[in-house]
């Protein structure tokens, strides 16, 4: 009769496992915080009709933004008023949603750097930021559909243009970069 042992790995080699697991979960625990919070709505650029850029920033930046596209669209001075009044209050409500974004940021950071992971907690926190990110989707979707109401068909086809030329744009950039990707 044979017996065959497993041996066990060493301290060393299970601490480095360990750190390799927890540096892979931070890791893509920031990349989707930072894919699903600073992305714009869509997968477009910043700079037209509901990217989510478009109300973060500096009230300055904001204004010159919505001043672009604007412009672009010939609005009105009345459709200007309108649409400034609505990505204002729109940006305003999305404040509190970054402060509370951070908030759960923090958490999760005491959460996996803690010695010991609660699995529970992590599973709140996950449900939490998750909630958070649909309350800003909702607004951020509001707010579009508020300025979609003030804008004529034929601005909305100017946007739609817009936004199909820059996803194109986009589309070409991300190419050029798996082509000039190094290979390994």
């Amino acid at each position: 009769m044979t017996q065959t042992t497993t041996k066990a790995p060493t301290t060393g080699a299970l601490g480095r496992v360990r750190v390799l697991m927890f540096g892979t979960l931070l890791a893509v625990l920031a990349t989707w915080a930072m894919t699903s919070w600073a992305q714009p709505m869509g997968g477009h650029g910043h700079h037209e009709m509901g990217g989510g850029m478009m109300m973060s920033g500096s009230p300055e930046r904001m204004g010159r933004m919505v001043d672009r596209m604007l412009d672009h669209l010939n609005a009105t001075d009345a459709q200007r008023s309108q649409i400034k009044q609505i990505v204002q209050a729109a940006a305003t409500d999305l404040q509190s949603q970054r402060d509370a974004h951070r908030a759960l940021r923090q958490q999760g950071m005491a959460i996996f750097t803690a010695p010991n992971v609660d699995a529970n907690a992590a599973e709140t926190l996950r449900q939490q930021m998750m909630a958070q990110h649909d309350q800003v989707s909702r607004r951020m979707t509001q707010a579009m559909v508020d300025i979609s109401r003030v804008l004529t068909p034929e601005q909305k086809a100017k946007v739609a243009e817009h936004m199909q030329k820059r996803a194109a744009k986009m589309e070409e950039r991300r190419q050029r970069m798996e082509r000039e990707k190094p290979q390994r």
